[in-house]
C-alpha cells in the first residue's frame, strides 16, 4: 500500500513537472508573441562623453543620456524583432542642433524596418520640432505650444562696462574675422564679424527647414510659411498638419495598445544601461557594493573594438578641471586626452579609433599636444574624427590630422585664427582707492601684467608670437588637408567660421555624417565585421569616483571660472548669491557673461588661445 502511495506520488510529481515545464514554455512563446513598444524619454541634457551611471542611495538616476547611449538603444530596438514601435518623449530635454541630426539619422532607420516611431511632448521649440519632424506621428498636450518661430541670436559687448569700471581692454588677433574678443573691444560686432554671423545664421536656419521639410514630407517654401506664421497652440498646429494628434499621455498610450493589442508592453527602460546602481536592498546588494569598493572593478577582457575618444569642452592645458567656458561642465583636458589616444595606439584590442571633438577650442598648446596624440593612432590603425555640435578653433586644430573628416550639417566649425590680450586693471583700482607700485626687470616682463596696456613695442612682440602660432595652425591645415581645400587658406583662415555644410563645399571636411557613420567607416577600413564600441578611457565607476575624490586627484589641480568655480573659489558674495535668480531670469545672457571671464581666465593664463567667437542662439 506504501509502495502504491509512492508510486502515486512520484506520478504526480512528473505530472506536475510536464505540467509546469509545459506552462512556462507556453509563456516563453507568449513572450515571444508579445508586442513591445520602447520608450525614451529624453530630459535634461543630452550629453557627448559617455559618463558613469547616475547614482542615488534610493535608486534615482541623473538625467543627463550620452548621445551614443541613445542611438545604440534605438539599434537595438530597429533590430529586435519583438519591438514594434518606439516612443519618444520630450521632457525638457536639451540637445543641440547637431545632435537633432544624428537622433533623426536613427529615427529614418527605425522606420525603414517598418517600425513607427512616435513622438510625445508637452510643448515644442524650433529645434525640437527639427527632431518631431523625424517621427510617424507628433503627439502634443492639448495646453501645449509650439515655438516655431525661427532662430534669433545675439552675441555680448561688454566694452560700455568696463569703460564704467575703469578696465581697458587691449587684445590682438591674427585674421579679421577672429573676432572672439570684440566682446571686450567693442560695443558693437565689426563688419567682419556681423557678415560672418549672418552666413552662419543663414546656414543653421537652412538646415533646420530641410530636416523639418524632408520629415514632414513638404516643399521648404511650405515650412518657411509655417515658421512665419508661429507661435501656435497644439489644436491650431492639428488643423494646419503641422502635428499629428492632440492629445493626454494616457490617451496616447490606449490608442497604441488599441494599435497593438492590449498586451503591448510599454518598455521604458528598453536597453538600458543598468550598471553602477547601488543596491542596498538587500545583503548581496552591500556585499557587491564592498566588494567592489575594496577590490575595485575588474579588468575587462576586450573583443575586436572600435575605440571613441571624446574631445568634449574647452581644451585645457594638463590634467582635467573644470571647464572655464561653461557652468561646471567637463573640460578636454590635453593629459587625459593623450594618454586615452595612447592608450587606444596601443591596445591590440582596439582595431580602429574615432576621435569625437565638441569643443569651441581653447590652449594653442593643449590642442598640438593631442593633435600629436592622433598622429601616432593614426600611424598604427584606422582614425577618423566624427565632429560634433561645435569643432572651432582649436576644435578644429585637433581634427586637422585626421584623412577623413564627418561633420554634421550645422555643426559649427573653422575659426582658423589666434586670439590674445588682457585688461588692463589700474583705472579700476584707482576708483576705488587703491594704488598698485609695480617693479620689473627685463624688457618683456610686463608684457602680460594687468596694470598697463601693452607698449608699442610690446604689442608688437606679442603680434608676431601669435603670427607665428597662427602659421603654425595654417601649415598644418594646408599640409594635410592639401588640395582638398576649394581656396587659398588665407582665404578660408582668418578666423572665419563655418557650418559643417559650408566646410563640405570649402573642403574644411571630407563627409556629411553622423557619429554612427564614422564609426562604420572606421570599421571597414580596419576590415571588422563584428566588434564593440568602446569609449576609451572608460568611464569611471561610482566607486572610483567616490575614492578618487576621497583621495585626490587630477581633478583638484586646478579650477577654471565658470560659474561653479566662482564659488569654489569663494568669489564675489553678491554675485554668487545673484547668480541663481539672474540665470532664471536671463539664463543665455548669464551663461554668455560667463564664458566671457572664462575665456578671460584662459587667455591670462596662456597669453594667446585658439577659440571661438561667442554667439548665443535662441529659439
Amino acid at each position: 500500500m506504501h509502495a502504491r502511495i509512492r508510486c502515486l506520488g512520484l506520478v504526480a510529481i512528473v505530472v506536475a513537472i510536464a505540467a509546469g515545464r509545459v506552462a512556462a514554455q507556453e509563456n516563453k512563446d507568449a513572450a515571444k508573441t508579445k508586442s513591445t513598444v520602447a520608450v525614451f524619454r529624453l530630459r535634461g541634457p543630452i550629453v557627448e562623453k559617455p559618463t558613469q551611471v547616475g547614482f542615488s542611495l534610493f535608486g534615482g538616476a541623473t538625467h543627463s543620456l550620452p548621445l551614443s547611449e541613445l542611438v545604440e538603444r534605438m539599434a537595438k530596438a530597429r533590430d529586435d524583432e519583438a519591438v514594434k514601435a518606439v516612443v519618444l518623449t520630450l521632457d525638457g530635454a536639451t540637445i543641440n542642433s547637431a545632435q537633432i541630426e544624428e537622433v533623426r539619422q536613427s529615427m529614418a532607420a527605425l522606420r525603414a524596418a517598418k517600425k513607427d516611431v512616435y513622438l510625445f511632448a508637452d510643448g515644442l521649440s524650433m529645434l525640437d520640432y527639427a527632431l518631431a519632424a523625424g517621427a510617424t506621428e507628433v503627439t502634443v498636450v492639448p495646453t501645449g505650444d509650439l515655438w516655431l518661430t525661427g532662430f534669433y541670436a545675439e552675441s555680448p559687448y561688454v566694452r560700455g562696462l568696463l569703460n564704467k569700471i575703469g578696465v581697458a581692454p587691449d587684445f590682438l588677433t591674427c585674421g579679421d574675422y577672429k573676432s572672439a574678443a570684440e566682446m571686450f573691444m567693442r560695443e558693437g560686432p565689426s563688419p567682419h564679424a556681423e557678415e560672418m554671423q549672418n552666413w552662419l545664421l543663414d546656414s543653421m536656419y537652412q538646415t533646420v527647414v530641410q530636416l523639418i521639410a524632408a520629415g514632414r514630407g513638404l516643399e521648404e517654401s511650405k515650412v518657411r510659411q509655417w515658421i512665419d506664421g508661429g507661435p501656435y497652440t497644439a489644436a491650431r498646429a492639428k488643423e494646419l498638419g503641422i502635428i499629428d494628434r492632440v492629445a493626454q499621455r494616457e490617451e496616447l498610450e490606449a490608442a497604441l495598445k488599441q494599435k497593438y493589442g492590449d498586451n503591448a508592453k510599454f518598455d521604458h527602460k528598453y536597453a538600458a544601461k543598468t550598471s553602477g546602481q547601488l543596491d542596498l536592498s538587500s545583503p548581496m546588494g552591500i556585499m557587491s557594493f564592498y566588494a567592489e569598493l575594496l577590490g575595485g572593478r575588474k579588468k575587462k577582457a576586450h573583443k575586436d573594438s572600435v575605440a571613441i575618444v571624446y574631445v568634449d569642452g574647452a581644451i585645457v592645458l594638463g590634467s582635467e578641471q573644470a571647464n572655464p567656458l561653461g557652468f561646471g561642465s567637463e573640460s578636454a583636458s590635453s593629459t587625459a586626452i593623450r594618454r586615452a589616444l595612447d592608450e587606444a595606439a596601443e591596445d591590440n584590442s582596439i582595431k580602429a579609433v574615432v576621435l569625437r571633438v565638441d569643443s569651441p577650442g581653447g590652449s594653442a598648446t593643449a590642442s598640438d599636444i593631442i593633435l600629436a596624440a592622433t598622429k601616432r593612432v593614426k600611424a598604427k590603425k584606422p582614425f577618423v574624427v566624427s565632429m560634433g555640435n561645435v569643432a572651432g578653433s582649436g576644435g578644429y586644430y585637433v581634427a586637422c590630422g585626421s584623412d577623413l573628416i564627418f561633420a554634421d550639417r550645422s555643426t559649427i566649425t573653422g575659426s582658423i585664427g589666434v586670439v590674445g590680450g588682457k585688461l588692463a586693471t589700474s583705472g579700476l583700482w584707482s576708483k576705488i582707492g587703491i594704488q598698485w607700485k609695480a617693479y620689473a626687470r627685463g624688457a618683456n616682463a610686463a608684457i602680460l601684467s594687468t596694470a598697463r596696456p601693452f607698449t608699442d613695442a610690446e604689442r608688437a612682440r606679442m603680434q608676431a608670437w601669435m603670427d607665428e602660432i597662427y602659421g603654425v595652425f595654417k601649415d598644418h591645415v594646408t599640409e594635410i588637408r592639401g588640395s582638398r581645400l576649394k581656396k587659398e587658406i588665407d582665404q578660408l583662415a582668418g578666423g572665419r567660421v563655418y557650418t559643417g555644410q559650408q566646410a563640405l563645399e570649402l573642403g574644411l571636411v571630407d563627409r556629411i555624417g553622423t557619429l554612427t557613420d564614422a564609426i562604420h567607416y572606421v570599421a571597414e577600413q580596419a576590415k571588422i565585421d563584428k566588434y564593440e564600441i568602446r569609449a576609451v578611457p572608460e568611464p569611471k565607476s561610482f566607486f572610483e569616483t567616490l575614492l578618487g575624490g576621497l583621495t585626490g586627484g587630477d581633478e583638484d589641480d586646478a579650477k577654471g571660472v565658470s560659474l561653479e568655480g566662482l564659488k569654489a573659489r569663494g568669489g564675489n558674495g553678491l554675485l554668487e548669491a545673484a547668480l541663481p535668480y539672474l540665470e532664471q531670469l536671463d539664463g543665455p545672457r548669464v551663461r554668455a557673461i560667463a564664458t566671457a571671464l572664462g575665456r578671460l581666465e584662459m587667455i591670462r593664463r596662456e597669453g594667446a588661445v585658439l577659440m571661438m567667437p561667442e554667439i548665443v542662439v535662441g529659439p
